[in-house]
């Protein structure tokens, strides 16, 4: 399938997509089962879309439904394209990382402003067919309403961190204590395996994205004696996904409406094939 070729689905079905990271595989207890055929085979489960605080949201598990897919065979472009396909404007990404400052204690919600991308892993841009050479804006990579979203969702019981930057590893394995006290020693926040390029290609795409990152350990270079495991990781995010679905019902219900910027950083552009 081309790139030219349209997901075969009703459009308009919803406008926000929330996308699950480790140990966030549902989000609906009712939804309807979307599949989407995109120019980059299928994304990692089928959409369950339903309405959420009187909006239309459409949540997709980024490691698939029985988490099959690691970091680096996440198909991040086909996952966007879904989204967009059925309507998707606005997209929520929580994730979990590794802290890298002290005070990032596991538990804790942190709402980065910027990114580093370390990974080198294929499917990085939509932009490969031959035609016109597409180059996005990605100064600021996060949707600035997408993150005041999030940040006025804050609870006395769940505070978030405003800012900060997410460094992002190629995974699957995690970071040795050199690489952790070199991110660390940057002014680097916190660490993880899937916020890029889950960024870049929503630019490209001219979709809103923010991210909230949950902290689940302290990286391999805080650690005393032993670095962080995936059962580590799973536990801290099991303990705290109630907190962090209740904060994005928060945020869905605040999520304003209408034209954003980051909608328009293809206006004017020519491309080699048109989005859905």
């Amino acid at each position: 399938m081309g790139p030219e070729a349209a997901a075969r689905v009703k459009p308009m079905q919803a406008d926000i997509g929330i996308i699950g990271g480790s140990g966030f595989y549902s989000f609906f207890d009712q939804a309807e089962k979307v599949e989407v055929d995109t120019p980059f085979d299928a994304p990692s489960a089928p959409l369950s879309v339903g309405e959420v605080a009187g909006r239309r949201v459409a949540f997709l598990p980024r490691h698939g439904e029985r988490h099959q897919f690691a970091p680096h065979k996440v198909n991040y472009r086909a996952n966007l394209w879904a989204l967009r396909s059925v309507g998707v404007r606005q997209v929520l990404a929580p994730c979990a990382v590794g802290g890298l400052r002290r005070e990032l204690e596991p538990g804790t919600f942190v709402v980065p402003d910027q990114v580093v991308d370390r990974t080198y892993r294929a499917g990085h841009t939509v932009w490969e067919a031959e035609g016109p050479v597409v180059h996005v804006p990605f100064a600021d990579p996060y949707c600035p309403r997408g993150r005041e979203a999030l940040l006025g969702s804050a609870s006395e019981e769940t505070p978030l961190v405003d800012g900060g930057t997410l460094v992002v590893i190629n995974g699957p394995r995690f970071s040795s204590r050199a690489e952790s006290q070199w991110h660390a020693a940057a002014g680097w926040s916190v660490v993880g395996m899937t916020g890029m390029p889950e960024a870049s290609v929503a630019r490209e795409l001219a979709l809103c994205f923010a991210t909230v990152c949950m902290v689940t350990d302290a990286d391999a270079g805080l650690e005393g004696e032993e670095g962080v495991t995936h059962a580590d990781v799973l536990a801290v995010f099991e303990n705290n996904i109630e907190r962090l679905k209740a904060m994005l019902l928060r945020t869905i219900a605040a999520m304003p409406t209408g034209d954003c910027a980051c909608q328009h950083v293809l206006d004017g552009m020519k491309l080699p094939f048109p989005l859905p």
